[in-house]
């Protein structure tokens, strides 16, 4: 049995978070509070279904980001094993998510696991791609937290399959102006490359070298490099720091064509 690597220490009966790799670097990310799940972007159906077993749990809802078959590709199969779990997706991509259950646009909230997700329309790698946020919880002193799916990576961002390098550069901006200690749970496991590549442009930038340096120890060990935080980004990610929509279209046909 494959187990999910732990996003992050949480106290018992609080928000976990778990990420599980299957493909070839794709992060199925597993929300828990007690015995119910949330499952985000599930690209296979098998090793969730496992998992959830393996601790009696039961799944409640699924969160989508965005259409890509690697990121809905499971969903039929673990609707079929728990049909009362609700799919979350955007309204603007039911022709491509028929299966969801409640179809949401930006401003929308939805009450799950005891907290409240804000839904951000964030366009640039699809057209209809949303994100999920939870604000801090002043109770439990939790932070914030994000399910970004492909609009933002460690230290990267998605290609511009349906989108402008306008509308990335938004999404990112509106991300980036997300309280800092937000962690951030992207879809996959870019960090390293990104970092390398991000080393190509600035040699000589200290934070990405040492980012990076970290980065190869925890994924030496097996481990993710994921969660990050808004902090983390702001100091490494070269999209995020783009001055204009141009500076990110440039660093994107850059990266486009990088065969690190």
């Amino acid at each position: 049995m494959t187990r999910p690597q732990r996003g992050f220490y949480r106290r018992k009966n609080l928000r976990d978070v778990y990420g599980l790799p299957v493909l070839q670097d794709n992060i199925t990310w597993i929300w828990v509070v007690g015995k119910e799940a949330v499952v985000i972007d599930p690209a296979i159906a098998a090793p969730v279904k496992t998992w959830l077993h393996s601790l009696d749990l039961n799944l409640i809802a699924v969160l989508q980001t965005h259409h890509h078959s690697d990121h809905i590709g499971g969903t039929k199969d673990l609707l079929r094993q728990w049909p009362k779990a609700d799919v979350i997706a955007a309204i603007k991509d039911q022709a491509r998510i028929p299966f969801q259950t409640i179809s949401v646009a930006e401003g929308d909230k939805i009450n799950l696991l005891n907290s409240t997700l804000e839904v951000l329309e964030v366009p640039g790698h699809t057209l209809g791609h949303i994100a999920f946020f939870i604000p801090k919880n002043p109770d439990s002193g939790e932070e914030s937290t994000l399910f970004c799916g492909d609009t933002l990576f460690g230290a990267g961002c998605g290609r511009l399959f349906e989108g402008s390098p306008e509308e990335m550069y938004l999404s990112l901006k509106r991300i980036a102006d997300l309280p800092l200690e937000t962690r951030i749970y992207c879809a996959h496991e870019y960090t390293e490359a990104n970092l390398l590549w991000a080393m190509g442009i600035k040699p000589t930038d200290i934070a990405i070298r040492e980012r990076l340096k970290e980065v190869k120890k925890v994924r030496h060990r097996g481990g993710l490099s994921l969660p990050s935080t808004i902090k983390i980004e702001l100091s490494t990610n070269l999209f995020l720091k783009a001055k204009t929509a141009e500076e990110l279209a440039i660093l994107r046909k850059n990266k486009d064509n990088w065969r690190g």
